[in-house]
């Protein structure tokens, strides 16, 4: 993997913090910006589609979100989402600036949570080239039910009891309380859709990224029924790839369809699988299409 080898490390600021990044060299202008969802770090989350992406000439601007992997802010584990969207528009400005990079060739690559980031990021970024959402959480009312159902009634029970602990001891500043990102039905996580446990061996199937905590403050559950980013689409200018699985039982394909609708230029590419099949046997399926989409924007 010989992109992995040639990437460099780099920080920017981000608020009154910073954010930690992999910057892949580029030979062609145009620069890819990634980040993954939740607390998924930049190594599990771009590492098999960044070394790709390089390959094919594009630098690369993989970057934690704050308060996740090597970037700073505290407490830790915690997702705000303006927070995470205002370090995508930092992410931009640093891309920009780069020596490799043409500032109007940026494009940027997110999926789950931060797939849907992309929707309202790319909205408040006229100069993009373009964006690609993978998989993306677009709209919180419409998947918070289904993932409600996927959850026991004791365990249900337990999450929300231990949100509403972690709200209130925000407030006065106590330590988050943080629960697994993914658990199966009747563990108390953030998360324990059927395809929920398939993110492991997705993003990290040789466990090379020990540093890697898959937890993240409980606080989340009150929040993420409520996050519509998908309602931005209608203000994206640049051209959008939204790249949706028709077996997805976490973000669900539907809401990222009907989102994509609403956006001037956009494509949908629709694969077989569930929500991390773009990583496991629809990977070339889904990185040969990212990388003509690019190839044709950038």
């Amino acid at each position: 993997m010989p992109a992995l080898r040639e990437r460099k490390e780099l920080r920017f600021a981000s608020g009154d913090t910073t954010c930690a990044a992999w910057h892949y060299p580029g030979t062609n202008g145009g620069c890819v910006i990634m980040a993954g969802g939740t607390a998924v770090t930049k190594e599990p989350a771009s590492d098999l589609f960044a070394r790709r992406f390089n390959d094919a000439g594009f630098a690369v601007l993989a970057f934690d979100h704050r308060r996740f992997g090597g970037s700073g802010g505290a407490p830790r584990q915690v997702v705000r989402f303006a927070e995470q969207r205002a370090d995508w528009q930092a992410a931009i400005e640093c891309a920009a600036k780069l020596p490799d990079v043409d500032p109007g060739k940026i494009a940027l690559w997110g999926f789950s949570l931060a797939g849907g980031h992309i929707f309202q990021v790319a909205a408040d970024s006229p100069g993009l080239a373009c964006a690609i959402a993978q998989t993306p959480l677009v709209d919180g009312p419409a998947v918070a039910p289904h993932a409600l159902r996927s959850m026991t009634l004791p365990a249900l029970l337990r999450l929300f009891g231990r949100a509403v602990a972690d709200a209130i001891g925000a407030l006065l500043g106590r330590p988050p309380l943080l629960v697994p990102t993914a658990g199966r039905r009747g563990d108390v996580a953030s998360l324990t859709t059927a395809d929920a446990m398939d993110g492991d061996r997705a993003l990290d199937p040789d466990h090379r990224h020990v540093g890697w905590e898959q937890t993240v403050a409980a606080r989340i559950a009150l929040k993420i029924g409520g996050y519509r980013p998908g309602r931005h689409a209608s203000r994206i200018r640049c051209p959008l790839l939204v790249v949706v699985c028709d077996q997805d039982r976490s973000a669900l394909p539907g809401p990222a369809v009907k989102a994509a609708r609403n956006a001037p230029n956009s494509e949908v590419l629709h694969l077989a699988g569930r929500h991390y099949a773009p990583f496991l046997e629809a990977h070339e399926q889904a990185v040969e299409a990212e990388i003509a989409f690019l190839v044709k924007h950038l």
